[in-house]
């Protein structure tokens, strides 16, 4: 027992430690160029990716207290900072995204996250919300590939939607090599930001959709989820939310950040460590 305690510590420092280090790291005035052509042609990002997206949440019960959940969505991009220097008018482009999470929840408390992906793409401008590829969201270049970290989230009701409006977080990290393609992320002396691990850290408020589009119902909900429910392949009937299986939207920002300290990813690793000798030790229990 004294172990288990001295375990769930650390796990509770650590996890205070990593969200210090992420309030700390994120980065402001990089540059990014959508074309990818390099540092000089790229456009100084003070801080955020403005972003809008839609999004299918499918819950599974496990018990009257705890879901399980998966997400399936698409995001796009057409500013930086709210300032109004678009992208298309710009470098003629979108960025757009997609993004496939999966996590954990309490009816009438908060969810999290447990992993998934998110991609990012530089697309032709005007195919995003068309049924190119998924949604138009996947037909550009691959730019950037992030691993969504365990934690983030945000509050439910007592059926397990988002709050109205409420704040929904995405912690993620791009991993050199190969988690973003040179030429189009930069920190402000030039360096070329593929060259080291990235964390990313996405904000968005979430909202209940009632009437998702025809193309938002075959793109995103039939395809791009798998749904087999009303509306979706050979079902029949009209699409409509469920208590477990409902459409939002989504607005926000997407932001960059360090990797923290090796020191605190050390403590961060006991931290899991504990979680997993907590959780067997119930197991073995039950």
């Amino acid at each position: 027992m004294k172990l288990i305690k001295k375990l769930a510590t650390a796990a509770a420092v650590s996890f205070a430690m990593v969200g210090a280090a992420h309030a700390d790291s994120i980065l402001n005035n990089w540059v990014f160029n959508p074309n990818g052509t390099g540092f000089a042609g790229g456009q100084v990002i003070n801080e955020q990716l403005d972003i809008n997206g839609s999004a299918f949440i499918q819950l599974t019960a496990q018990n009257a207290t705890n879901f399980t959940f998966t997400e399936n969505a698409t995001f796009n991009s057409v500013q930086a900072d709210g300032n109004g220097s678009l992208f298309p008018i710009t470098f003629g482009k979108t960025i757009t995204a997609t993004f496939s999470g999966y996590g954990t929840g309490t009816f009438g408390g908060s969810f999290t996250f447990t992993g998934g992906t998110l991609s990012i793409y530089s697309s032709a401008n005007g195919v995003y919300s068309t049924t190119a590829g998924t949604y138009g969201a996947d037909t550009g270049t691959l730019i950037a590939t992030f691993d969504v970290l365990m934690g983030g989230g945000g509050l439910v009701t007592a059926t397990g939607s988002p709050l109205g409006n409420g704040q929904i977080t995405v912690n993620a990290v791009a991993n050199a090599p190969g988690g973003l393609t040179p030429g189009y992320f930069f920190n402000g002396n030039g360096t070329d930001l593929s060259q080291s691990n990235v964390l990313s850290f996405a904000f968005t408020n979430a909202n209940t959709t009632g009437a998702p589009t025809a193309n938002q119902v075959s793109e995103i909900i039939c395809d791009y989820s798998g749904y087999q429910g009303a509306g979706c392949g050979t079902t029949g009937g009209t699409y409509a939310n469920t208590a477990t299986d409902f459409f939002v939207s989504n607005n926000g920002q997407f932001k960059l950040g360090q990797v923290p300290e090796p020191g605190s990813l050390a403590l961060f690793g006991i931290a899991m460590l504990g979680a997993g000798v907590v959780s067997r030790k119930r197991a073995s229990k039950a």
